[in-house]
């Protein structure tokens, strides 16, 4: 009897743990995706999802659309240069960097101006469309940056895709995991030579309750 119940302990746990993951939807006229959210990097999850809440991002845009680089939203870069006053919201995280947490096409990550200490912008968001890469670029991006790629991640750069330079300099705090087809739609929108949009790209961005995941992921 008691092997039973603490086998029902651990699927009730299993099951938990499970909805404990948070997940987030961005909408755009462009379509959408839903992102699910790390919880290696716990300090721009929760910094993430309680301005998700607020509605923060809602009154935002993506900005900077760089095809086979990035698509940039939230806040833009003139609003920390020097000089600028920030509002509370606005304002620096430490890094969590992650050997396991890289930037393969579609992950969601944070940008930061060039500090020292590698600090992200809270209220500046990126997602990674990039490209695919050799062995031998990798090779280079390595011997680059002191850093190593697992043979795991080195199948998914040359296969998926990214953009292996911004490996632990910038932190990954969450991935596309429906709807990638949403960075090919984005990127597609017509863009000046500074890769902003001709017209406006909003966004739209709600956390996702365990019954919509379940809905969303099925």
């Amino acid at each position: 009897m008691k092997r039973i119940i603490t086998l029902l302990a651990i699927a009730v746990l299993a099951i938990t743990n499970a909805f404990a993951q948070q997940f987030v939807k961005i909408e755009t006229a462009q379509g959408s995706c839903i992102v699910k959210l790390y919880d290696e990097t716990p300090v721009h999850r929760d910094n993430f999802i309680s301005l998700v809440k607020r509605h923060y991002f809602d009154a935002t845009t993506f900005n900077r659309i760089l095809k086979g680089f990035v698509i940039q939203g939230g806040d833009p870069d003139s609003l920390y240069d020097k000089g600028k006053k920030l509002n509370p919201e606005q304002k620096w995280i430490k890094p969590e960097f992650n050997t396991a947490l890289y930037h393969k096409r579609g992950v969601l990550a944070m940008g930061r101006d060039n500090n020292a200490g590698k600090e992200s912008f809270t209220t500046q968001i990126y997602f990674v469309d990039g490209k695919t890469w050799t062995d031998a670029q990798l090779d280079a991006t390595e011997q680059k940056l002191n850093i190593r790629f697992t043979d795991a991640q080195r199948t998914t750069y040359k296969t998926i895709g990214g953009t292996p330079f911004l490996d632990q300099n910038y932190t990954v705090f969450g991935e596309i995991v429906k709807g990638i087809d949403w960075i090919d739609k984005v990127t597609a929108v017509k863009v000046n030579k500074d890769g902003n949009p001709d017209n406006e790209v909003w966004m739209k961005v709600r956390v996702l309750t365990p019954k919509e995941v379940k809905g969303e992921l099925k």
